[in-house]
């Protein structure tokens, strides 16, 4: 039998083959596989974060292999773990008090263990086992073990205190079951959580974001492009001058001109988020946001002759809220949960203030007759083009 192999069992078959070759280059087995059907997914309260977690049953499949330590891919190693190949036929942490966890667990494959063991019963008494302890020796155990916390330290365990206090076994994987949309890969899940530079930092060092970076200079010339841009070409305000009596046939015109105003400052702040490689290092992805956003708007500013600090506002809270969350000298968590909570709760007035004085301008904008000329009249709009 295959002593060590790192075996990753590939379901997603839009992976370009460079990723293949990589991975056979650093020694890795990459086995492609269909995505097993999960019969339970069609019942009322599934969570279909869960729908595909039956192709872990693969590893069933891997008996060229003495040992197998089955690891989901949102686990962070602290440390080396090679004490768990002494570990038993299976061996699994309970994370939840009843039911153990899955994201890493131990496994000898025996044609036995996955009829009657895992198919079967489940591994009901998993729970009464004895702890797993390695063997100073080296000797590989019988039977099936539970794991101690610390091979599968939950990640909000850490957001409470800030800092680890797992006193049972060794604190040396760190796993993230939360939700899907916050996994520490995608750039805007830190500061959030702040664990997320922890998975960036290992990323670095092992694979690095040389296949993103070229994307982000790409749209950050774009982006410093439109804002020199729409900086030259600012329109001119000094020959608009006011009507106070609009005309009532223009009134839906007013309205559709409010509408489409608000929604392209909420494309501002949504299309760069959307534009941003979700895996690239959130130093990268936020300064890059945070420039789509101003680009976006100052065209906003432009067409809508809005002031640009309310269209902006809720930029700059999104910068301070950034500086809140990843202040880094706070004594625990629920004291920055109650920092960020101050804040959001400051901010509000000021975004609200800011919102009604983008309608006033609004507002003033549809009462002027430079913008929307009487009927009958004609005015002189040659300063709109006018260059700075």
């Amino acid at each position: 039998m295959t002593r060590f192999g790192l075996v990753i069992f590939n379901c997603s078959h839009h992976l370009f083959d460079d990723w293949h070759d990589r991975q056979e280059e650093d020694g890795v087995k990459v086995v492609p596989v269909e995505n097993l059907k999960n019969p339970y997914e069609n019942q009322g309260n599934f969570n279909t974060r869960f729908k595909l977690t039956l192709n872990k049953l693969y590893v069933w499949s891997l008996v060229s292999y003495d040992r197998v330590v089955m690891l989901d891919s949102d686990n962070i190693f602290l440390q080396r773990t090679d004490e768990l190949f002494q570990c038993g036929q299976f061996c699994a942490v309970f994370i939840n008090p009843c039911i153990f966890h899955t994201g890493l667990f131990v496994l000898q494959v025996l044609p036995s263990v996955l009829h009657l063991g895992f198919l079967a019963s489940y591994f009901p008494d998993l729970l009464d086992q004895s702890m797993f302890h390695p063997p100073a020796n080296g000797t590989k155990l019988d039977g099936i073990y539970r794991l101690p916390l610390g091979y599968q330290m939950d990640a909000s365990y850490y957001y409470l205190k800030l800092r680890w206090s797992i006193p049972c076994g060794p604190n040396s994987v760190i796993t993230f079951p939360s939700a899907p949309w916050l996994k520490p890969w995608y750039w805007w899940s830190w500061p959030v959580l702040p664990l997320g530079l922890s998975w960036h930092e290992q990323r670095r060092k092992n694979l690095g974001y040389g296949s993103e970076v070229p994307v982000l200079l790409i749209q950050a010339v774009i982006y410093i492009g439109i804002i020199a841009i729409t900086r030259l070409a600012r329109p001119s305000l000094s020959k608009l001058c006011y009507n106070r009596r609009p005309e009532k046939s223009i009134v839906i015109l007013h309205t559709t001109l409010k509408v489409a105003a608000m929604w392209s400052i909420f494309a501002a702040y949504t299309v760069p988020f959307f534009l941003i490689p979700r895996t690239v290092h959130p130093l990268f992805g936020w300064p890059l946001y945070v420039l789509g956003v101003a680009s976006l708007s100052s065209i906003v500013i432009n067409v809508f002759l809005l002031p640009p600090l309310p269209v902006l506002t809720v930029l700059l809270g999104i910068s301070g809220s950034l500086f809140v969350m990843a202040f880094p000298w706070y004594l625990d968590g629920v004291i920055r949960a109650l920092a960020v909570f101050t804040y959001a709760f400051c901010c509000a007035p000021v975004a609200w203030a800011s919102l009604m004085k983008m309608s006033s301008s609004l507002q003033n904008l549809l009462e002027r007759e430079a913008f929307f000329p009487r009927l009958g009249e004609s005015t002189q709009m040659s300063e709109l083009n006018k260059l700075y």
